[in-house]
């Protein structure tokens, strides 16, 4: 009687200790100005939803960053360290291998250790695999040897190769009979590209971007194969909503945390067009109100889901 008694309490106490960590949802933009947002002073684009969590919560007014730029931030939000002190820590390739080591501790790595289950969705862009990477068989070390339990990715952004979704490691909606094949190097014979064939374009080139051509769109990087396989650009930031939102239903006993990368607002700026044109800031503006539109989604499952008052965003 006296075993089961101590263990009920001790499984008591394991459920409250569990109820009382808070969910952590850590959102990432890409390339967002400080003044691009409502809350710190943009009036030309609505921006409700983060105007709400600024409302509620806290709005930062003095900040200092790692770094400005993809890579190297990244490297830094998770692993705590400075990514000068990582020689690898810069705008990566489609192809670069993985530059987090994986026996270091990581920001989810740690929250796993407290008893969170650990989801990133999203751009990651920290190398993936040993710099070989067969595109076509499981892909490691990635995402998940560094502490995520879960992952739905981009490789690296959305105007580089490959131009696919990688799932837990496996590229979405592979067919065996249409191999992937991605090169930084040079073409594949017979591919187009931005620079040979504008007439394919239905976005001009610039800076670079003028590699192998996806959905109309010139890359950084050449590729070839998986049709089936790759992206709608338009459709990215509800793909992404998508697999944020069953994480987190799934993981509605928690605690979890969820690292929700979008890929907004780099380039090549491809709004849905349900946010086309209804900003009147070209494609910058409307992918911003796009993925403003994405944070008030999330909030409103968390908030269905009675775990808004019980996460930290």
């Amino acid at each position: 009687m006296l075993a089961l008694i101590l263990a009920s309490c001790n499984s008591s106490q394991k459920s409250e200790d569990k109820a009382l960590k808070p969910n952590i949802v850590l959102i990432y933009f890409d390339d967002l100005g400080y003044g691009d947002a409502g809350a710190y002073g943009a009036t030309a684009i609505k921006t409700p939803h983060i105007d709400r969590l600024a409302g509620e919560g806290i709005r930062f007014t003095s900040a200092y960053a790692t770094s400005a730029t993809c890579t190297p931030s990244r490297y830094a939000l998770l692993t705590g360290t400075y990514p000068w002190r990582q020689e690898s820590a810069r705008i990566l390739p489609g192809t670069a291998p993985l530059i987090i080591d994986t026996a270091r501790m990581t920001l989810p790595k740690m929250l796993k250790q407290q008893g969170y289950a650990t989801g990133i969705v999203g751009k990651w862009h920290l190398g993936l695999g040993d710099g070989h990477v067969d595109w076509n068989r499981p892909i490691s070390p990635g995402p998940n040897e560094v502490g995520f339990d879960y992952s739905c990715i981009l490789a690296a952004t959305q105007d580089r190769v490959p131009t696919v979704y990688i799932e837990n490691g496996t590229v979405c909606r592979l067919d065996p009979d249409d191999p992937i094949e991605v090169s930084y190097a040079e073409n594949f014979p017979g591919e187009p590209t931005g620079k040979d064939n504008p007439e394919l374009l239905r976005i001009k080139w610039d800076h670079g971007h003028n590699q192998s051509i996806v959905n109309g769109i010139p890359r950084i990087g050449y590729m070839k194969g998986g049709e089936k396989a790759r992206w709608v650009d338009e459709n990215m930031a509800d793909t992404f909503l998508v697999k944020a939102r069953d994480f987190i239903v799934e993981h509605r006993e928690g605690p979890f945390f969820l690292y929700y990368a979008l890929q907004q607002p780099h380039v090549p700026r491809t709004p849905h067009p349900r946010f086309a044109g209804t900003t009147g800031l070209g494609p910058r503006g409307d992918v911003i109100a796009e993925a403003d539109w994405c944070i008030g989604e999330l909030m409103s499952t968390l908030e269905s889901e009675g775990l808004l008052e019980n996460t930290l965003i």
